[in-house]
């Protein structure tokens, strides 16, 4: 990171003016970042740091927490905790879907209690017996007397979604390309249709972690040699390659990596579906990175065997072997599109060092368990991952939390990282106007 970056054109703030303490406090840390390295351990362990990431990141920018298909049918609703917003996003009666701060009109008690439901024709606190619409009106204000003619409605969240992915902005006035990327990622996402598609299963882990070091952790593969079930389907060719430093196995599977990324890219052509990266990492406030990547084996899915996980496809795909498509989005998410199923995951801090991350895998609405997938074997190899890197992300929380931790060298392969990371200090200075 680098104390004098040029803030990219458009990174107005989308809020009030940060106190001055915390401004200087940012960007005295800021300022203590070393080009090339990884971040000081103040990242993780700092309170007003911490703060400033939920007001200015979590705050301010777009985030992925669910795919429509968790809320398939009208009056669906299901809760998150964001920081300190509690929201709830509701699928309507007409298809639509909205999303609420999760705050009583009336006493501020939470409408909607449970993580999931289905709300009916009103939304109704069971505190005080305040009802609401499924607009956010108030319809009625219990016993307590009042007319509901002058109450406020339930404040709004901003709501978009991208092919079936749904996003939320906590800001009054969101980034405002969000359209950009849906534009340019709906002929990638569009083909595996993942709004026609449910949820088999949905496993959350509670990194403990600061939730940048979850996201570094995902945005290289520098430590997948402790992931051996992931490798058996993930070729392990991120950012630039030096073959001449190849041992002489590295370069027979690089060798094969090669093939297999011929006869898939022709694949790909026959059937006109995009492929080539797109990398805006940093640079742009919704940023977003996409590639579609050829798997080892049988080349089909992320499985133990590499073969389909499902033989019902995903919308109209006839073609199993089509590799994983890539997609991340900053600050909080990452998915894999392949023929047979999606692979979701969403990450929400819970406190400075401690970090949701809920992994949701969804396959075609008709694929039936036991007779199209089984379930182990669909999730068998990502609940093998995710449990890995908890660990990683645990033991690298405590030890960037010794006084005595010095920031290390960020390896060529992990350029993914130093985007996220300027990326983060991008959003920073603009955000707290610095």
């Amino acid at each position: 990171m680098n104390a004098s970056l040029q803030l990219p054109p458009g990174a107005a703030r989308h809020g009030p003016p940060a106190p001055e303490a915390l401004r200087r406090h940012v960007a005295s840390l800021l300022a203590a970042c070393e080009p090339g390295h990884a971040l000081p351990g103040a990242f993780f362990t700092d309170d007003p740091l911490y703060q400033a990431d939920l007001d200015y990141i979590f705050g301010r920018h777009w985030l992925f927490i669910a795919s429509e298909p968790e809320i398939p049918e009208g009056g669906d609703y299901r809760t998150y905790q964001i920081g300190p917003w509690p929201i709830f996003l509701l699928r309507r009666d007409d298809g639509s879907i909205a999303a609420f701060h999760n705050t009583c009109r009336h006493r501020g008690s939470r409408i909607l209690q449970q993580d999931s439901g289905i709300a009916g024709a009103t939304l109704q606190c069971p505190y005080h017996r305040w009802s609401y619409d499924l607009d956010g009106k108030v319809l009625g204000c219990g016993a307590t007397g009042e007319s509901p003619a002058p109450q406020p409605p339930l404040k709004r969240v901003h709501v978009k979604t991208l092919a079936g992915l749904i996003f939320v902005c906590l800001a009054d006035e969101p980034p405002a390309d969000f359209d950009d990327m849906a534009r340019r990622m709906t002929p990638y996402l569009a083909p595996h249709a993942l709004a026609r598609a449910k949820v088999a299963k949905q496993v959350d882990i509670l990194e403990h972690g600061n939730w940048k070091l979850t996201i570094e952790n995902n945005r290289e593969c520098f430590h997948c040699a402790g992931h051996p079930e992931l490798l058996c389907s993930l070729f392990d060719f991120f950012g630039a390659v030096d073959v001449e430093r190849m041992s002489a196995a590295e370069r027979a599977n690089y060798a094969r990596f090669l093939a297999a990324s011929a006869e898939v890219q022709a694949i790909w052509r026959r059937l006109g579906l995009p492929w080539q990266a797109i990398e805006e990492l940093h640079g742009r406030a919704t940023a977003f990175r996409t590639e579609r990547l050829v798997l080892d084996g049988a080349g089909e899915s992320m499985t133990p065997d590499t073969r389909s996980a499902s033989s019902r496809l995903l919308g109209g795909l006839s073609e199993a072997r089509l590799g994983t498509l890539h997609y991340h989005t900053q600050p909080n998410a990452w998915f894999h599109f392949l023929s047979d199923h999606v692979l979701t995951f969403a990450t929400l801090p819970i406190d400075r060092t401690h970090t949701l991350v809920r992994s949701t895998w969804l396959v075609h609405a008709d694929a039936e368990e036991g007779r199209d997938y089984d379930l182990e074997r669909l999730t068998s190899v990502w609940n093998a991952t995710n449990s890995q890197d908890a660990h990683f992300v645990a033991e690298t929380q405590r030890g960037a939390s010794s006084p005595a931790y010095r920031p290390g060298p960020i390896a060529p392969n992990e350029y993914m990282v130093g985007l996220f990371h300027t990326w983060y200090e991008e959003r920073l200075r603009a955000e707290l106007g610095l």
